[in-house]
């Protein structure tokens, strides 16, 4: 189990702050650097955890328990998509942090 929890939190910390690089460089090279620190900036999303009891809780689904992580949130996420600029980048950024958590809690040991 321990194997399982070192594991599955590599991964989410490494989605979260490691891979938003790849998507920069990869999809935006020219910019990559600014496109990284937008990306990075979404992770402020997590401010909403702030708001529930306790403010950390490693068996909780965030996915439609926290305010910004709720299914309407993540809709108007998808929407930003739709946008150009730095708009359409925190909506990638925001729907990668949701799909970071999505397999945080479905994929991995609870």
């Amino acid at each position: 189990m321990m194997d399982c929890l070192f594991w599955k939190t590599g991964m989410h910390y490494f989605l979260h702050f490691v891979f938003p690089a790849f998507i920069a460089l990869i999809f935006y090279p020219q910019k990559w650097k600014k496109v990284y620190l937008i990306l990075l900036a979404t992770m402020l999303v997590d401010l909403d955890h702030l708001l529930a009891n306790p403010i950390f809780d490693p068996t909780r689904y965030s996915i439609g328990f926290h305010l910004l992580h709720s299914y309407y949130a993540i809709a108007v996420y998808f929407l930003m998509l739709f946008f150009k600029g730095n708009m359409r980048i925190v909506g990638i950024g925001l729907l990668f942090h949701m799909l970071t958590d999505y397999q945080d809690f479905n994929l991995w040991c609870h």
